[in-house]
């Protein structure tokens, strides 16, 4: 039976995303003209932060500079939130900041307005051409889909779905690796994209097997985040592999493989030997389930 995890940064969003509400020109002028919407500018995947709260700065609709527009949703009290990337005004007090520095800092409604904007301005920063006849295509559905004025045909803002496993042995192990472009010192669990014709179990079982050479078995989904760094979706499982067989990591992917007890990461971590992933990405929390807590000198973000 699959269980979720208890706590994903960048999954917490609160606001009702109002889907019905996007091509709803009337509502949505309305809702722009509000005094009481609150717009998030963003601009090159970073907004305004107040970092001794942490909170995000956001104004009035009147304030918001010149740019594309989405709408990201409504709370309870049917106050609407919306983007604009723009330029970020420089602002006493404020900072800019991205999802990586201030993503698990903010709270749940934070979080979510900006893992939802960032996503958006990414998508429309880098698909501003229709892929069937390469003319320029328009944003409507506020923000959340492009049409082509040529051909009328209509276009979705892409997720790359990616697997991220923790593989553990019989003797309550897990496997940490190193990428070829990390530092020394830094470990984390295994990951992959999801290829065309393939589930989810397969990619997990697929990236294991590329990557240092282990067949998986007992493959439990945990939970998922977006990551709009630019643009995936980590889909995060647990499996188990046979410790005992050599490990034959792929050159091209992984510098070095091992496995790990509890005692051992602890100390590795401890000695400075290893740097394990920050709270805000879903391999920590995998870990952290498997370890039972906070790892040693967890970082804040």
């Amino acid at each position: 039976m699959s269980e979720t995890l208890q706590w994903l940064a960048l999954a917490r969003g609160t606001l009702d995303r109002a889907a019905v509400r996007r091509k709803d020109d009337a509502w949505i002028e309305a809702a722009w003209a509000d005094p009481r919407t609150r717009v998030l500018v963003v601009e090159g995947g970073r907004a305004l932060v107040h970092l001794d709260d942490p909170s995000l700065l956001l104004v009035a609709p009147g304030e918001a500079p010149e740019g594309d527009r989405y709408l990201l949703g409504v709370d309870d009290d049917e106050v609407a939130y919306f983007a604009v990337a723009g330029q970020l005004p420089v602002v006493e007090g404020a900072e800019k900041a991205g999802i990586r520095r201030v993503g698990a800092l903010l709270d749940d409604l934070g979080s979510g307005l900006l893992t939802h904007a960032v996503a958006l301005e990414h998508w429309h920063a880098t698909h501003r051409f229709c892929p069937r006849c390469g003319g320029p295509s328009r944003i409507a559905a506020a923000g959340h889909m492009r049409v082509c004025p040529a051909d009328g045909s209509e276009h979705f803002p892409r997720v790359d779905p990616a697997v991220i496993m923790l593989i553990q042995d019989d003797d309550e192990r897990i496997l940490l690796a190193r990428g070829p472009q990390w530092p020394e010192n830094r470990r984390s669990i295994l990951a992959g994209f999801v290829e065309p014709g393939e589930s989810l179990e397969q990619a997990v079982a697929r990236e294991v097997l590329e990557e240092v050479g282990l067949a998986v078995r007992d493959v439990r989904y945990l939970g998922s985040q977006p990551w709009p760094l630019p643009q995936s979706l980590m889909i995060g499982f647990f499996a188990r592999a046979d410790g005992s067989l050599e490990l034959r990591p792929d050159p091209e992917e992984i510098l070095d493989a091992a496995w790990f007890t509890r005692d051992e990461l602890t100390a590795a971590i401890e000695a400075g030997e290893i740097i394990a992933p920050g709270p805000l990405s879903i391999a920590a929390q995998l870990i952290m389930r498997w370890y039972g807590g906070d790892l040693p000198s967890m970082p804040p973000f």
